[in-house]
C-alpha cells in the first residue's frame, strides 16, 4: 500500500508541479484532523511520512501516569509496559494506528481534506502564474468551445480558464486544439479562486505584438505612444523614436512590411495603420486620419481638445470612414474630439462620438 501511495504522489507532482512535500503536508493534517475526533479533538494525533523508507507512520502520543483522569491523553505504567516495557511515569509513549485499520469513515474523509487542500494549493499556483503575466501577451490553446454560449475554455500552461465571446475578435472562429494569443486583461484573488480576464480584443494585444515583433520597441528606441482598436477589423498605433536617426514609422513596418504583417496575420488580417507621433496636436491628428490625406488641422479649443481637420473633398469619405470607423479611432488614439470638414465647405463636418 505505501508503495502505491508514495508512486501515486510523484504521479501527481509531475503531473500537477504540485511540490510532494506539499501533498505530505497536506495528507498528514487530513489524517491527524480526521484521528482528532476519536480522542474528542486533542492535540495528540501524530503522522510521520517518511519518503524515503516509503513508509506512514500514525501515532497516539500518551502520558504514563499513576493514576488515569483523562483516558484519552494518558494511561498507566502497566499498559504503557504492554507497549513498550522501558515506559516509565511521568515519560510519553507512542502508541501505533495501523493505517489499515483507519477505517473507511476516517478514510474518506482525509481523502476529502486530501482534495480541498490539493485544491486550494492549484488555485494558488494558478494565481501566482497569472499574476506574473498579467497585461502580458500569453500563447494558449482551445481546449473546448460552448456550443452555447460561444465561451471558450483556454490552455495556458498548466491551467486552464475561459475566454469569453464578447473577448473574442468578431467573425473568428475558434475550433478545439487551435493555438491562439491572448492579452491577460486583470488577475483577481477572489474567494472562489482566482479570476484570470482574458482578451483577444483588447488594445494591449496589439501593443505585446508589436513590443515581440520589433526589436527597437522592445530595446526601448522606440516608443508606443498610444493604441486603439475595434478588433477583427482595424487598428491604428502611434510610434515615436527616442533616436532621430530611427524612423518609428518604418521600423514597425519592417523590410518589405514583413513586421507589420506577420502581426496582421496573427490578427486574421486587422488593418493596422501605423502613426508617427507628435507632441504638435494639429500634426498628430493629421497623422492619426491615415490613410486619408490632411489638408490642415484647426484647433478649436484647446482645454477641451476640440479641433477641426480639413480634408480634400474626395478624401471626405476616407477620412470618415466605413459608418465613422476610421474618425473614430483617430479620435481614441489622439484624445482629442475632431470635427471633419470638406475642402469645399460644402458638407458640415461630423462630430464623431464614442461607441
Amino acid at each position: 500500500m505505501s508503495k502505491e501511495f508514495f508512486d501515486a504522489v510523484k504521479l501527481i507532482e509531475a503531473e500537477r508541479g504540485i511540490p510532494a512535500d506539499y501533498i505530505y503536508e497536506m495528507i498528514t493534517s487530513a489524517i491527524i484532523s480526521s484521528l482528532k475526533r476519536e480522542y474528542n479533538g486533542k492535540d495528540i494525533i501524530h503522522c510521520d511520512i517518511d519518503e524515503e523508507k516509503q513508509k506512514i507512520k500514525v501515532y497516539v502520543q500518551k502520558m504514563v501516569v499513576d493514576e488515569i483522569t483523562d483516558p484519552d491523553t494518558e494511561l498507566t505504567l502497566e499498559q504503557a509496559q504492554l507497549i513498550r516495557k522501558s515506559a516509565k511515569v511521568g515519560k510519553t509513549v507512542d502508541i501505533p494506528i495501523k493505517t489499515k485499520s483507519l477505517g473507511r469513515v476516517i478514510a474518506q474523509k482525509a481523502k476529502q481534506l486530501l482534495r480541498s487542500g490539493l485544491r486550494d494549493i492549484e488555485k494558488g499556483q494558478m494565481y501566482e502564474e497569472f499574476k506574473s503575466k498579467n497585461q502580458e501577451l500569453v500563447t494558449g490553446k482551445v481546449d473546448r468551445v460552448d456550443p452555447t454560449t460561444g465561451n471558450a475554455a483556454i490552455v495556458i500552461g498548466k491551467n486552464t480558464t475561459s475566454l469569453p465571446k464578447n473577448e473574442q475578435v468578431p467573425g473568428e472562429v475558434l475550433r478545439e486544439g487551435d493555438t491562439i494569443k491572448v492579452f491577460i486583461v486583470d488577475v483577481k484573488e477572489t474567494t472562489k479562486g482566482p479570476r484570470i480576464m482574458i482578451s483577444r480584443t483588447h488594445p494591449g494585444l496589439v501593443r505585446r505584438l508589436f513590443e515581440q515583433e520589433v526589436p527597437e520597441i522592445y530595446d526601448g528606441t522606440i516608443e508606443i505612444k498610444s493604441v486603439s482598436r475595434e478588433a477583427g477589423s482595424r487598428s491604428k498605433i502611434s510610434v515615436f523614436s527616442k533616436d532621430e536617426n530611427v524612423d518609428p514609422v518604418g521600423a514597425c513596418i519592417g523590410p518589405k512590411g514583413q513586421r507589420v504583417s506577420n502581426i496582421v496575420e496573427v490578427l486574421g488580417g486587422e488593418k493596422i495603420d501605423i502613426v508617427k507621433y507628435s507632441d504638435d496636436p494639429a500634426e498628430l491628428v493629421a497623422a492619426a486620419l491615415a490613410p486619408s490625406e490632411v489638408c490642415s488641422v484647426e484647433i478649436i479649443d484647446a482645454d477641451k481638445k476640440a479641433c477641426r481637420a480639413t480634408v480634400p473633398d474626395d478624401q471626405l469619405s476616407l477620412a470618415i470612414g466605413n459608418k465613422g470607423q476610421n474618425v473614430r479611432l483617430a479620435v481614441r488614439l489622439t484624445g482629442w474630439n475632431i470635427d471633419i470638414k470638406p475642402e469645399s465647405g460644402f458638407y458640415e463636418g461630423l462630430q464623431p462620438t464614442e461607441d
